[in-house]
């Protein structure tokens, strides 16, 4: 399988390897047939992904592949050329960004997926004062996200 870009030189991963390939224009060999997922990474180009479907040759669909492969004399190679096409990197402004971030946070907040943060009394547990779970002296756990909440009456006093 030989796979091509315009612009050349793109990073290529295939079938959701963590380590790519190489660079276009490269040939890689391979064995199975079906679809492939073909990723293209290349600085101040938008990542391409693409489900390419490979099917197989005639030669390989039984029963024909067992004439082929045992009665046909040499080797049949099954080569492959995949050209895409890299469109250039958006520019978003910065102004349009945070919008769009603004927007967001308000649809989470309206939605109840995010948690108003917990406070916590600045005052100082005294010295000896069991420490909760949470390193927090005598949280104890709230359910759920992590979250801790003070026992009643604020920190545990301890002594007179």
């Amino acid at each position: 399988m030989t796979i091509r870009s315009n612009p050349p030189g793109a990073m290529v991963y295939v079938d959701d390897y963590d380590y790519p390939i190489g660079t276009t224009p490269i040939s890689h060999n391979f064995t199975y047939y079906g679809t492939r997922k073909i990723r293209l990474v290349k600085d101040g180009y938008e990542t391409l992904t693409v489900m390419e479907p490979i099917r197989a040759p005639w030669y390989q669909i039984p029963p024909l592949d067992f004439v082929t492969e045992n009665l046909v004399p040499g080797d049949l190679h099954d080569q492959r050329t995949l050209s895409y096409q890299l469109a250039p990197q958006k520019v978003v402004p910065t102004e349009e960004l945070l919008g769009r971030a603004e927007g967001l946070r308000g649809q989470a907040q309206l939605s109840g997926m995010v948690r108003s943060s917990l406070s916590v009394s600045a005052e100082v547990a005294p010295l000896g004062a069991p420490m909760g779970p949470s390193g927090v002296p005598g949280a104890q756990p709230s359910g759920g996200m992590g979250l801790y909440q003070l026992p009643p009456g604020g920190w545990p006093q301890s002594g007179p």
